[in-house]
């Protein structure tokens, strides 16, 4: 059996940069060892990443630990995924040094997003509503925003008698985005008065999905079509996990999702010659490697 690990699969720039300065601020912690470096929620949504880094001392908290870090040399990392400034405002109440790795282009969506809310639209983002990057995104408009999942939900709550823009968490899937783009644009025509007058709402869509997200989908499709089974490794909070899992198992149904090497059924793998492995934007690489060791040990 052939084992092959998809060449452009693991961690994307953003991620790559989030946990380079997450190792960084560990290897610059105090000789004695003090533990001072936190993070605000999983760094990244993989659990053998998150793992990996525990144990050389970085600990997950949430805002509500704040107040017993207080004044106490405490440097807290913001993950890619970033924060809204309220979150900010804490930090600096109880004296902790904020570690900004927020992703760049999140940090971009946020600039994108508060200037079009400051010029009055209404703001829509195609997203989960409690992700944590939607999180961050709903806090720089202090929750003035419409967040949609579907067409129909787009339908169904967004209400175009006013100048509105659409955007998108950076790790949703274009094709959907398209869908919703086209569903509002046309929902705009139906409030055409006359043929000879505007139309009577501004509308502007701004394709924010991260390009190595996006990028990846007709590459992904093209390894699963060659290989007769897919294992796709991802943590299953991961949203681009989600995304590119999809996009391989349309193009090769024998594609199975797994979070650890322990979940690979044997089943999957008879009669199969060629074996890809494929991941998320935030799946280690090196994990990837030992689900191909386990796999080359059936």
């Amino acid at each position: 059996m052939n084992v092959t690990i998809d060449k452009f699969s693991g961690f994307c720039w953003g991620v790559v940069r989030t946990v380079q300065i997450a190792e960084d601020q560990l290897a610059q912690r105090p000789a004695e060892g003090r533990r001072n470096v936190y993070v605000l929620g999983h760094i990244i949504h993989n659990p053998k990443e998150i793992e990996r880094l525990a144990e050389r001392g970085l600990e997950t908290i949430t805002v509500d630990d704040f107040p017993r870090l207080a004044n106490s040399g405490a440097k807290v990392i913001i993950r890619a995924h970033g924060e809204p400034p309220e979150t900010y405002r804490k930090a600096w109440e109880h004296g902790i040094e904020i570690v900004d790795a927020t992703c760049p282009v999140v940090t971009k969506l946020q600039e994108r997003v508060r200037k079009f809310w400051d010029q009055g639209y209404q703001v829509v983002i195609f997203g989960k509503k409690d992700h944590a990057e939607v999180l961050g995104v709903r806090g720089v408009v202090q929750d003035q925003c419409i967040v949609v999942k579907s067409v129909q939900d787009a339908l169904d709550n967004v209400q175009l008698d006013r100048k509105t823009v659409l955007f998108s968490q950076t790790t949703m899937d274009r094709p959907t985005f398209l869908e919703i783009r086209d569903a509002l644009k046309g929902r705009i025509s139906e409030l055409i008065v006359d043929t000879m007058e505007e139309i009577a709402t501004e509308f502007h869509v701004k394709d924010t999905i991260c390009g190595q997200v996006s990028g990846r989908e007709a590459q992904l499709a093209a390894f699963a079509q060659r290989n007769d089974v897919i294992i796709f490794v991802a943590g299953r909070a991961s949203s681009n996990g989600k995304v590119l899992f999809d996009v391989a198992h349309a193009a090769n149904p024998r594609t199975y999702f797994v979070e650890t090497k322990e979940e690979i059924d044997r089943v999957w793998l008879q009669g199969a010659e060629n074996v890809g492995i494929s991941g998320a934007t935030s799946t280690p690489q090196w994990y990837m490697e030992e689900v191909r060791e386990e796999l080359l040990n059936y």
